[in-house]
């Protein structure tokens, strides 16, 4: 295989690497060696395709937002109504993708250190406006923007709960709970008005 080719193929191996180091270790706290080594490849290598690990980890974040965006939007496209829309959203963010054991200990570790590192809290802010936007993009045509910018905030809240509760095994064990316990706050709120 060409070297050019090889490239994007290394690249992804040392971010799933990283994911899964994070999600094994509950933190950032890893080292270039140790996810070269899951990567399978050199510590060298490593650092010739990222420079330091904080630009690794950036890398990282930015890889798991861009699957969540390209869900997202394959999602949306299917709606066909600003319910659908709504519970697309909700049902995206507790994906196998992104439900999973080592994806949510990574979301919780960077939003850790988002609290010392400027890009990743820029990175953070940016997912928080996407999932507003998102869910606006339904409650919007259910509810007056007033209601609908709140319910945002809501759903939005009860997501990054779950996520929370889950990385810390303190929360609901599977998606599909996740997702009920979401629905069921949306059914109250909306009142069957989208039923309308």
């Amino acid at each position: 295989m060409p070297k050019v080719g090889m490239e994007p193929l290394r690249r992804k191996a040392l971010i799933d690497a990283t994911i899964s180091a994070i999600g094994q270790r509950g933190s950032l706290d890893v080292t270039m060696s140790e996810i070269a080594g899951r990567a399978g490849v050199s510590s060298a290598l490593a650092h010739h395709y990222f420079g330091a690990k904080d630009e690794l980890l950036f890398a990282t974040m930015r890889h798991i937002l861009a699957e969540l965006t390209t869900d997202m939007r394959r999602a949306l496209q299917s709606t066909t109504s600003p319910r659908e829309r709504v519970s697309a959203v909700v049902a995206v963010n507790f994906s196998d993708i992104q439900f999973q054991a080592e994806t949510i200990a990574a979301w919780l570790a960077f939003y850790v250190e988002a609290q010392q590192s400027s890009p990743l809290r820029r990175l953070l802010r940016i997912y928080a406006r996407r999932l507003h936007s998102n869910l606006m993009s339904g409650l919007t045509g259910i509810l007056p923007r007033t209601e609908a910018d709140r319910a945002a905030e809501a759903t939005a809240a009860m997501i990054d709960g779950l996520y929370i509760r889950r990385a810390l095994k303190d929360g609901v064990p599977d998606a599909a709970t996740a997702i009920a316990l979401v629905e069921d706050y949306l059914e109250t709120k909306l009142g069957g008005r989208h039923k309308q």
